[in-house]
């Protein structure tokens, strides 16, 4: 069974920092880039950061950068978003998905996130100003 487990949401300041995690487990993890997504109440789904378990390479969205890091631990089949300066606008449920395609591809819609091979349930995270 294919499961994708999000976790380490949470309430936090502005200006602070957490780190989620995707557990992924049931398929061929080196093979597939693992994508996270984002999305708050009344507004599109949004790419926010990606890394190829291939090659390695990121992908992030403009309004994260120089604050999250996306990593991956290939033993423990889990990825990783590292962020920091957290801002209230970062606000939202947090998904993890996984699909074979580019990373660059895979944040550049928000609604790619439904046609990913693999979707998990999202992690809440609440950033107060």
């Amino acid at each position: 069974e294919v499961q994708l487990q999000a976790s380490g949401g949470g309430l936090v300041q502005a200006g602070g920092s957490l780190r989620l995690s995707c557990a992924a487990s049931g398929f061929t993890f080196d093979a597939y880039a693992i994508g996270w997504f984002r999305q708050s109440p009344g507004k599109e789904r949004e790419g926010v950061s990606c890394i190829s378990n291939r090659d390695g390479r990121t992908a992030y969205t403009e309004s994260v950068k120089g604050r999250f890091t996306i990593s991956s631990d290939n033993v423990k089949s889990t990825v990783y978003l590292h962020m920091n300066n957290l801002r209230p606008e970062d606000t939202a449920v947090y998904y993890c998905a996984a699909d074979r395609s580019l990373c660059e591809v895979i944040i550049s819609k928000g609604y790619y996130y439904y046609g990913m091979d693999y979707q998990g349930k999202g992690t809440l995270v609440t950033v107060s100003s």
